[in-house]
């Protein structure tokens, strides 16, 4: 890279103190009535909604004012409906909106008659004063089908947690409910609540920027039944433990991955400290709208499920710590503010041009010491990987390509030993150095952009094989299967070999011996559908599987590609094309979407996807959702690569019709035809000749 380096510290004139603290509040509240006999009167409450910026979509439709609570808002939560914050598939559609908010009012109107209901109920029964109660709603309990979500409770019931429950506590619920006058009588058992709340905050100069909450709550109320139904004999007591427990313990199994898997090496202090960086005016803009806007999106397959782990644990430490670090993403910062605002000034260049000098700098000086290789890479890392997230494709700022950053990254891999440490199965590691699962990524992606082996590819076939040992935690980073992501490692290499001459008997074994590996990724993996739950909160291991289905097929397509007399238009290579697309909509699409995470899927099959194929017009329908954010980072690059690709392709074939003085190929023998589809546009032919260096992943 040729550029001049600016006197940095002849512009400062003033610094500023930047304030970064992360706190961690623990919350638990259990509600339950008084004990039996006692007629306390209920404590009044205040609840603290957490606030997000916009409403959730299901009141924007009802056109109501939305207290944006967490996990759900009141109006949602009380009416019994699927509260969303994130864009859903029927907003983008005039017709499923209508269609939506018929279904909402159809909810209400039953809602109501139910409520109108259970006020007769509740008014006709003679009882005294002391016993009256309330009947449960939607609004004061949680929804039976989710044990996750966020409520409180306030019960008048007596009930003494101090006391083991028995049998005969549950005789109510074991014989037919008791009628009066025609009416309903509840059993005086109370249900009762816990919910555990816990909040991380992040400052800067005692500003709040980023705010993650998680609750869990453990109920055991059940919707009570219907008038006239006949209960089963409740369970006796250990087996009514244990059922709840076990239906706890499955929700918890079903819905999240391990929040500690990742070793981030840094100082577990960190995260709970005041960290202080000195910084000029501008700078402290570029760190703000870093921390801000593009720490967010970084890793969002990750941040689905371990809310704030990547900013609290590793990347706030290295800014306050590691100062090639700092430099990196404020040029990364920089960038992504150009291209966001529409800002084309030497300013913002040179800011951009600044950072990235000092960074390289920093490095040459750092491996040159050969020390503290920690920070080394993780500062190398940040330089491969943020390129990936910010600047567009039409950026011709001097820069140093991708691949040649990532030979120091296996330089100080290998010093570090991180590749033992996660080969070792007489030693297992506790956590997974988070270093090595990102170089992992980008080393087994990054080598099918250059056609290339993957540098660590003999870790991963070791990963493959082993039976105890297997994960790298891909699957947690990146959201496919490490499983699925070693093949494609493996693929890698015979790609690489046959480049180097490999006979064509010789690779078709080893296609059809792989092929083989790929069908064994998919036992037991049942079928696809959305990745919601039944509330509408985001399932990461539901979407964990559509992603490893979709680099499951991708990768399919890249191996038959390797296949000699191989074109598009084969009816198992559409067949193929076909069966992603379908997967692909089962992705969450928009901004808050991850189709920004799937470069590569649409890379590998848009590649190959013929005129006229499904796959075109689902992929410019997805671009359009995304909006300004789809000509940024890796994906805006494959989208310009893709469009050339396509526009190449039906050139070759608009000569080919010329040329046979035709308007269709139809018409032409098979021997023809295989001639034109034989001279089909590889995607990185097009790179090479458009000079393109990019990291598409």
């Amino acid at each position: 890279m040729s550029t001049q380096s600016p006197n940095h510290h002849e512009d400062i004139t003033k610094t500023s103190s930047v304030n970064m603290t992360t706190t961690t509040t623990t919350t638990t509240k259990t509600k339950a009535a008084a004990k039996a006999g006692t007629n306390a009167a209920p404590k009044q409450k205040t609840q603290m909604h957490r606030r997000s910026r916009t409403g959730c979509y299901t009141c924007r439709l009802r056109r109501k004012k939305c207290d944006e609570g967490s996990p759900m808002c009141t109006a949602c939560k009380h009416l019994g409906l699927c509260c969303e914050y994130k864009r859903p598939m029927w907003w983008s559609n005039n017709d499923a909106r209508r269609k939506q908010k018929d279904e909402i009012k159809m909810i209400i109107k039953r809602k109501k008659l139910s409520e109108k209901s259970s006020h007769t109920i509740q008014t006709s029964i003679n009882t005294p004063p002391g016993l009256s109660h309330s009947l449960p709603t939607s609004a004061t309990f949680s929804d039976p089908l989710d044990r996750n979500r966020s409520a409180s409770i306030d019960s008048h019931f007596g009930f003494n947690f101090n006391s083991p429950q028995h049998g005969q506590d549950f005789a109510a619920f074991a014989t037919p409910q008791i009628h009066v006058n025609g009416e309903y009588m509840f059993p005086p058992f109370s249900p009762y609540e816990i919910d555990m709340k816990t909040e991380r905050q992040i400052f800067i100069n005692d500003i709040p920027t980023l705010r993650e909450s998680t609750v869990s709550t453990f109920s055991t109320y059940q919707t009570p039944p219907p008038p006239g139904t006949i209960l089963p004999s409740f369970p006796l007591e250990g087996e009514w433990t244990e059922q709840v427990f076990s239906e706890r313990r499955e929700s918890l199994t079903e819905e999240t991955f391990n929040a500690n898997f990742f070793d981030f090496a840094c100082d577990p202090a960190m995260a709970s400290s005041q960290v202080a960086i000195e910084l000029d005016d501008g700078d402290q803009k570029l760190l703000d709208h870093f921390v801000q806007h593009v720490l967010p999106t970084i890793f969002p397959i990750l941040e689905s499920n371990q809310h704030g782990s990547i900013s609290s644990e590793l990347v706030l430490p290295s800014l306050a710590n590691n100062k090639g670090y700092l430099h990196c993403c404020l040029s990364i910062a920089a960038q992504h503010f150009k291209s966001t605002m529409g800002i084309q000034n030497e300013e913002i260049d040179n800011d951009i041009m600044r950072h990235r000098y000092a960074t390289i700098t920093w490095l040459c000086e750092a491996l040159n010491r050969d020390e503290n290789h920690q920070p080394i890479l993780d500062a190398t890392l940040g330089l491969i990987f943020f390129q990936c997230i910010v600047g567009r494709p039409e950026d011709t700022l001097p820069d140093i390509p991708w691949h040649q950053h990532f030979q120091a990254v296996v330089s100080l891999v290998q010093k570090l030993d991180l590749a033992g440490l996660v080969s070792d199965i007489t030693k297992p590691l506790a956590h997974t150095p988070f270093n090595m699962t990102l170089t992992s990524w980008i080393d087994i992606l990054g080598a099918t952009m250059l056609g290339s082996s993957p540098l660590f590819a003999h870790t991963y076939r070791n990963k493959h094989l082993s039976i105890n040992n297997h994960s790298l935690g891909l699957r947690e980073l990146m959201g496919c299967e490490d499983r699925v992501m070693y093949l494609i490692s493996e693929i890698a290499c015979l790609e690489s070999l046959k480049n180097q001459g490999m006979d064509d008997i010789t690779l078709c074994q080893h296609v059809r011996g792989l092929g083989d590996e790929i069908s064994n990724t998919e036992v037991n993996e049942g079928t696809l559908v959305e990745p919601y739950n039944a509330n509408g909160t985001l399932s990461p291991k539901q979407l964990s599987k559509n992603i490893t289905a979709a680099f499951r097929l991708a990768a399919r397509i890249y191996l038959c590609s390797l296949v000699p007399g191989f074109y598009p238009a084969q009816p198992s290579c559409m067949g193929l094309v076909e069966k992603l697309t379908a997967v692909l909509q089962l992705i969450p699409s928009g901004v808050n979407g991850y189709d920004r995470s799937l470069t590569w899927v649409y890379l590998i099959g848009g590649s190959v996807s013929v005129p006229g194929s499904s796959f075109r017009d689902f992929f410019e329908t997805r671009v359009a959702q995304l909006g300004d954010v789809a000509n940024s980072g890796s994906f805006g690059r494959m989208t310009v690569l893709l469009r050339e690709v396509w526009l190449q392709y039906e050139a070759i074939l608009a000569a080919a019709e010329a040329a046979a003085g035709t308007s269709s190929l139809s018409s032409e023998t098979p021997q023809q035809q295989q001639q034109v589809n034989a001279h089909y546009v590889r995607w990185r032919e097009v790179m090479q000749i458009k000079g393109w260096d990019y990291l598409l992943i």
